[in-house]
Parts: structure tokens; C-alpha cells; sequence
């Protein structure tokens, strides 16, 4: 009880700051973690390897993956290989609660690299599906026919909850095999991931050995072919090679991962938008050309004003190479395309901008570099209520092991840093909040190393924009908070609305034969009083 109540006495210092709504808890520098990461050389997994293993059976599809198919949700792009002949383009779908098997035909495409020559790559996308909906799918033929599952999106709407996993720069490393089973068993289920590039490190071997590509096709394929994985390409995705005759870039990527970039009138598949539940989700390009008027520049001038934070309240960036970075490595690689984009990033309020590349991971404050802050003679980043959090992601274990290396004194804007394998969530809850949280592999599967609620930009919070509990629907929103947010229903919430803090918020639902005093409670109580005085 005695800590219970320290907790609780702590959480109302954090509100009574205002820490956890506005970041500013991580100040002066912030956070550079002491945690004792690993020694042990990152090594790539053998290709004996159980995760690499090939389906039983003559021309089993393999490589299985999907993607999101249009720009609302309503498709999935299907993608598989077989090795020894095409076999069948047929994709057979059903959903869970009918019995009517559909079809959807795809289309089949093989490449050459170097003195490799690729399986054949299928790709069908499959239309009008319902969205919030269970669907079964089945590729192959006779024997070898294999069955996945996939759910659609609820529909496109401002206070649709949704969790995506982020993961970055993965490659297949023992370390690789850990982030991605870390990701599995995490009890903040992600429903589909974001990926900030660079895949598979096939580019490390010599000659670029595709048969890299496949290896990790297979690795993955346990996530993938269950889960959308909303791709952005990395420099490791580039495979350009003249000095072997390879002069085309992203020749083996293109070919084996195909995105929805036409149903945002894109014109190539390294940039694109989609929607996805509450969130409006733009992956840029470091690797094409961005300058003004290439047609990436073109396209995301068009793109921004387009975006309805009525409907998709939440704006998220994936690219590549960070903007900002305060690891020795990659230093201001990004910075062109940061002096080129940023303005438009605080101009339409951007919410979070998450990148890889720099083997480790970061999470600044809110900030921008468009009006300087001269200290000194010195431009800095300044505290910009506008402006995005970037979060570097780019510790999903690959072989070139981690950047370990960091710029001292921790710049102001950087919040947090730690160099250590991982992957991430977000939790969107509302039009309003969201929950972040960073996950190390060495950890437990629930213990989150960093953590932050993340408010929308002021301007779209306004009191005709905020998403008040509705007694009489009994918080239709609260229960993908916490389980014991669950217990303000209408009766309770009558009773707590007046209420000024979770210590009284505590004590009022200890009346309740469902809550305990135990830590969990008491932290779930706390996230909720937030959810519910914004």
C-alpha cells in the first residue's frame, strides 16, 4: 500500500507539471540511458537456420507478405514466391464468418542479378474487402496450398484506436531473430508495422547475394503474412552496383515489394501515403531525388494540404535517414532533405516523424530548426509546440551491430537515446492521445524502457475537437486504454468527473469489488485520469 500511494503521490507531481502530456520531463539534455547493453559481435544467423527453413513440398509458396492495398484499408496487396515454376497467380479469400471462397489473380515477375536469377514473384491484391473484418486467405496448389489470416482496418475515422509496431533496419541476425520475437510476444499487440528500411543486408555479401533476399523473406514471413508491413525503402534497399554491371537502384526491392503509391497519385513506389484507421501515414524517400521540383517534392507539396485532421486526426512521416541525430554515426546525413522539408513539416503539423539508418534509437522533443535560436553564435533546434517528435528506430539488430557512439553533452532536443537492439509501439487512443512506448530485446516482453503520451498539436485539440467520454455509451473509447479504465461507466464517471486527481480517482474505484490497490492498477489508473482531464 505504502508504495502504491508513492506511486500515485509521484503520478500527481508528473500532472501537476504537466509532464506527460507536453515531454518536457526529459529537459537539459535529456536522457542518455546507463543501461549495460551487449557486447557480443552482431552476427548474421546461418542459412541452416530453422527460421530460414523452406516450406515442405514441390513449389510451396514462400516469402509470403502483405501489404495495405489502397489508400483507406479496403485491399491487401498479396505477395509470395515459388521457386521451381510459377505455379498459380490465385489468391482464394474468404472471411471468417462466411463460407463463400472469392478469387483474386495476380500477376508474376522474375529478375536477374548479377549471376543470380530471382524465384518467380507473385503479387496479387485483393479489392473490397470490409474493413474491421477477419479474412482468410490461401495460395499454392493441391499439397503445397497454404492457409494465412489477416484483419482489415476499422474504417477511417478520427477516434478509431489502432496500435502500430515500428521497426527499423532489421537485416537477420541472431539480434534481428530476438527484436522480431520481442515484437511477437509484446503484450501491446501491434496490428500492423511501420518499417523504416533497410531490410534484408543482402547488399553486405559479396556481389550482393540475393539468395539474402529470400533468407529473409522466410524469416519474416511469420509477421508478414499475418500483419500488414507498411514498407519505406533504406539505402540497403538501393542493390546499385555498377562495378558488377547492377546500375539500376532498388532493383531486387521493386521487384519483391510492391506498395499502393498510385492511389496516392504518386508517380514511384518510394514515396506514398495511406490512411489507416485514425492515422494519415506519409513514407518519403532519402535515397530519390527530393530537391525542388523532383517529382517527390512536387508530390509532397500536393500531398500535405490533402490531408483532413478532421478524419485522420494523427499525421505520421516515415523516411529513412533522420533529421535529427546526436549519434556520431550518420551525422546530418538527412540534413538536405531536413532544410528542403521541414518548414512544411511545422507549417501542417506534422505529429511524429520516425526514421532508422543510425543503429540505435532515439526520441526527441517536439522541435524545430526553422526559426533559430542563436545562442552564442550557435543555430540550435528550439521547443516547437508545431513540430514533429522524431523518434529513430533504427535498432532492429542487423549485422553491422549498434552505434554505440554519441555526441556529449546530449544535445537539448534529444530526450532520450540508448543504444541497444529493440522495437517499438503506438497506441493511438483518440483523436488527442497516443501511447509510445520503446522495447529493448534484452528486457522482459512487457517492460518498456521509454514511454511517453503524446497529445495532438493544440490546434486540432480544441474543445470542439476533443473526444469527451460518453457516459451514455459508457466510454466508448476508454477500453483500449486499460482494463480498468473499463469501470468508468456511466455511474462512475458521474462520480469521478470532479475529481482533480488519480490519488482520488484511486480511491474512489477502490470501492469497486473489480480494482485492486496492486502497482498495475495504480498505473492504469493514473493513464486513465489523464485520458479522461485532457
Amino acid at each position: 500500500m505504502g508504495v502504491s500511494r508513492m506511486r500515485l503521490f509521484g503520478c500527481c507531481i508528473l500532472v501537476v507539471l504537466g509532464l506527460i502530456l507536453n515531454e518536457s520531463v526529459l529537459c537539459n539534455g535529456g536522457v542518455t540511458s546507463s543501461f549495460v547493453r551487449k557486447v557480443e559481435k552482431t552476427v548474421d544467423m546461418p542459412l541452416a537456420s530453422d527460421v530460414f527453413s523452406v516450406p515442405h513440398g514441390y513449389n510451396a509458396p514462400q516469402q509470403v507478405h502483405i501489404t495495405q492495398g489502397d489508400h483507406v484499408g479496403k485491399a491487401v496487396i498479396v505477395s509470395w514466391v515459388t521457386m521451381d515454376e510459377p505455379g498459380s497467380d490465385t489468391v482464394l479469400y474468404w472471411s471468417e464468418k462466411s463460407k463463400q471462397k472469392n478469387k483474386a489473380n495476380g500477376k508474376v515477375t522474375t529478375y536477374k542479378y548479377y549471376n543470380y536469377t530471382s524465384g518467380y514473384i507473385h503479387h496479387c491484391t485483393i479489392k473490397h474487402l470490409k474493413f474491421d473484418t477477419k479474412y482468410y486467405y490461401k495460395i499454392g496448389v493441391g499439397h503445397t496450398e497454404r492457409t494465412f489470416w489477416f484483419i482489415t482496418p476499422p474504417p477511417v475515422g478520427p477516434d478509431v484506436p489502432y496500435t502500430f509496431g515500428l521497426i527499423g533496419d532489421l537485416g537477420q541476425s541472431f539480434d534481428s531473430n530476438k527484436t522480431l520475437t520481442h515484437y511477437e510476444l509484446n503484450p501491446i499487440k501491434g496490428q500492423a508495422v511501420l518499417f523504416v528500411g533497410d531490410l534484408s543486408y543482402a547488399d553486405n555479401y559479396p556481389n550482393h547475394d540475393n539468395n539474402r533476399w529470400d533468407t529473409w523473406g522466410r524469416f519474416v514471413e511469420r509477421s508478414t503474412a499475418y500483419q500488414p508491413w507498411i514498407w519505406t525503402a533504406g539505402n540497403h534497399e538501393l542493390d546499385f552496383a555498377p562495378e558488377i554491371g547492377e546500375k539500376k537502384p532498388f532493383k531486387p526491392y521493386t521487384h519483391r515489394y510492391h506498395v499502393p503509391y498510385r492511389a496516392s497519385n504518386s508517380t514511384a513506389p518510394f514515396w506514398y501515403s495511406i490512411k489507416r484507421a485514425s492515422a494519415y501515414i506519409i513514407v518519403l524517400s532519402s535515397y530519390s531525388a527530393y530537391g525542388k521540383y523532383t517529382p517527390q517534392y512536387k508530390w509532397l507539396e500536393e500531398e500535405l494540404p490533402k490531408v483532413n485532421r478532421t478524419e485522420t486526426p494523427w499525421l505520421i512521416v516515415l523516411v529513412h535517414s533522420p533529421w535529427y541525430n546526436s549519434y556520431n554515426y550518420h551525422y546530418m546525413e538527412g540534413e538536405t532533405m531536413r532544410i528542403m522539408y521541414e518548414p512544411w513539416f511545422v507549417k501542417y503539423k506534422v505529429d511524429m516523424v520516425f526514421a532508422g539508418h543510425v543503429h540505435a534509437y532515439e526520441r526527441t522533443e517536439r522541435i524545430s530548426n526553422v526559426a533559430y535560436n542563436i545562442v552564442n553564435g550557435e543555430c540550435t533546434p528550439i521547443r516547437d509546440q508545431s513540430a514533429p517528435i522524431y523518434i529513430t528506430i533504427g535498432d532492429g539488430g542487423n549485422l553491422e551491430g549498434l552505434a554505440t557512439n554519441m555526441t556529449d553533452p546530449q544535445p537539448a532536443y534529444s530526450a532520450f537515446r540508448e543504444a541497444s537492439f529493440g522495437h517499438a509501439t503506438l497506441a493511438i487512443k483518440n483523436r488527442t492521445h497516443a501511447y509510445y512506448s520503446w522495447h529493448r530485446n534484452q528486457d522482459g516482453y512487457a517492460v518498456e524502457a521509454d514511454k511517453i503520451w503524446i497529445q495532438i498539436t493544440l490546434e486540432f485539440a480544441d474543445s470542439s475537437f476533443i473526444a469527451k467520454p460518453n457516459p451514455a455509451a459508457s466510454g466508448r473509447w476508454m477500453p483500449s486504454l486499460s482494463p480498468v479504465c473499463q469501470l468508468i461507466e456511466s455511474d462512475s464517471w458521474n462520480s469521478l468527473k470532479d475529481l482533480r486527481s488519480p490519488s482520488q480517482a484511486s480511491q474512489a474505484l477502490s470501492r469497486t469489488t473489480s480494482f485492486s490497490s496492486n502497482a498495475s492498477d495504480t498505473d492504469d489508473i493514473f493513464l486513465c485520469w489523464e485520458a479522461l482531464h485532457f
